[in-house]
């Protein structure tokens, strides 16, 4: 199993506007209706071994920081000609079956992804309320086939840490798993 580790984006970047369609709610979701809270991007998809390692842990995160002031978007940026598992019907399957508290965006041309220096899935990018990158990197040390358990705990570190106003600590290690798959 190849593993790609994220770009590592510089921390204070504004976050690129983005509107995409969900297709579990059939509506599009925008950058903007986020403005003035902290916001959680997650580049996943349905059929890599790093994410559905850490699905149930991301399912949690939803659901745990829900009332706390927290928006929170998944997107998956694969490309579905070589990737059908990843396609829109699939993703909103997988969010109806796991119970996601939160969009499951479809970026078809990729474009998001690549503004964003996403490299691969998982790939996670907090924002504070003013839209300025906090923190890039894992969610934990845990990968697929080690005896790590998946906790979050550097991920949940910097939510929190962003929730109570403060800056996370730059101590970011990259998160890794499969790369995106691109187009052409």
């Amino acid at each position: 199993m190849a593993v790609t580790p994220s770009t590592m984006t510089p921390l204070g970047e504004k976050a690129p506007a983005f509107t995409l369609p969900d297709p579990r709610a059939g509506r599009d979701v925008s950058l903007s209706e986020f403005d003035g809270r902290p916001l959680l991007v997650m580049f996943i998809c349905n059929h890599c071994p790093f994410v559905v390692h850490v699905l149930d842990e991301l399912v949690r995160l939803g659901v745990d920081y829900r009332g706390e002031g927290l928006g929170v978007v998944a997107i998956s940026s694969n490309n579905v000609a070589t990737h059908p598992d990843d396609a829109p019907d699939r993703m909103a399957q997988l969010a109806e079956e796991k119970g996601f508290a939160f969009p499951y965006l479809y970026d078809e041309s990729q474009e998001v992804a690549r503004a964003y220096g996403a490299a691969c899935t998982p790939d996670f990018f907090l924002y504070d309320a003013d839209h300025r990158l906090a923190y890039r990197g894992q969610l934990d040390d845990s990968r697929p086939n080690t005896d790590v358990p998946v906790t979050g705990r550097d991920l949940r570190a910097a939510i929190d840490a962003v929730l109570r106003g403060q800056k996370p600590s730059e101590d970011q290690r990259p998160s890794a798993g499969c790369n995106i798959k691109w187009k052409g």
